[in-house]
């Protein structure tokens, strides 16, 4: 692929998307919301005084959550906090759908499809810039959510071990790879389809079905059906690698240029 052109169409889409300014109010709102709730977690147990047993919790939790020599208090913060990892897991997903749905239904609207179809620039690398350009600021947004949290925990936390609990394998494996990958495999699917609808919202709201899955997996943890531990959290990992090399051949197969500029005339 030619990265040139690929940059070109990065650029292009971000001279366009983001003059959308329900897409900026995702990519400045959202973060901020998703990282001050385990914030304020974090602070209401810390003014509560919380003195809970580890006896309390599930060994399971205790035995890959909590280090040994914390303390009932501290591995309670710990354990309610890891149940708002998936929130930062949301973002990566929310983030660049928006961008996403509307970047092929919105070359419709300007009526620059037809000059960029023409041009000598092939299927692959026309979404290699698409996807690029909404997974980015995704990516982006998140890492800062989490640097935000990071430093918010350092300021609130007065046992340092907590602290070093919620940075561990786990968080790092889920925000810095799983994120990532989550953002790649919902750009594709949003790209497939707002190449087969004629409205913005309506690609926005069907490429959205993929946060579904994540959302069973939050209320899941929340019932206290299964704990996303180290092992879980490299599964799914592997799995997502797999899945967005998937979804990447067919987003290139079922990009049918002709098909599309019929179909929107």
């Amino acid at each position: 692929m030619n990265r040139h052109k690929i940059d070109v169409i990065l650029r292009k889409e971000w001279a366009e998307v983001f003059k959308n300014r329900m897409v900026l109010f995702t990519v400045a709102f959202l973060p901020l919301i998703m990282t001050a709730i385990p914030l304020a977690v974090l602070y209401g147990m810390g003014s509560s005084g919380v003195g809970s047993s580890i006896s309390d919790l599930p060994a399971n939790v205790t035995g890959s959550m909590c280090p040994p020599g914390i303390s009932g208090g501290g591995c309670m913060q710990v354990f309610l906090v890891s149940e708002f990892m998936l929130m930062f897991m949301i973002l990566p997903l929310a983030i660049p759908g928006t961008i996403a749905a509307y970047s092929i239904v919105g070359e419709k609207t300007t009526r620059s499809l037809e000059p960029l179809l023409a041009t000598p620039i092939t299927t692959a690398e026309l979404l290699a810039g698409k996807c690029l350009a909404a997974v980015i600021p995704a990516v982006i947004a998140t890492y800062g959510a989490f640097i935000v949290f990071i430093i918010g925990a350092w300021i609130l936390v007065t046992d340092k071990a907590v602290l070093l609990a919620l940075l561990d394998a786990r968080w790092l494996i889920a925000i810095g790879i799983v994120g990532p990958l989550l953002a790649v495999l919902e750009v594709l699917f949003a790209l497939m389809v707002s190449s087969r609808v004629n409205d913005p919202r309506v690609a926005e709201q069907i490429s959205m079905v993929i946060i579904v899955p994540l959302l069973a997996g939050f209320f899941g943890q929340m019932a206290g059906l299964f704990f996303l531990d180290k092992q879980l959290i490299s599964i799914v990992a592997l799995v997502m690698l797999a899945l967005d090399a998937l979804m990447c051949y067919f987003a290139v197969q079922a990009f049918q240029r002709e098909a599309i500029l019929t179909r929107w005339k």
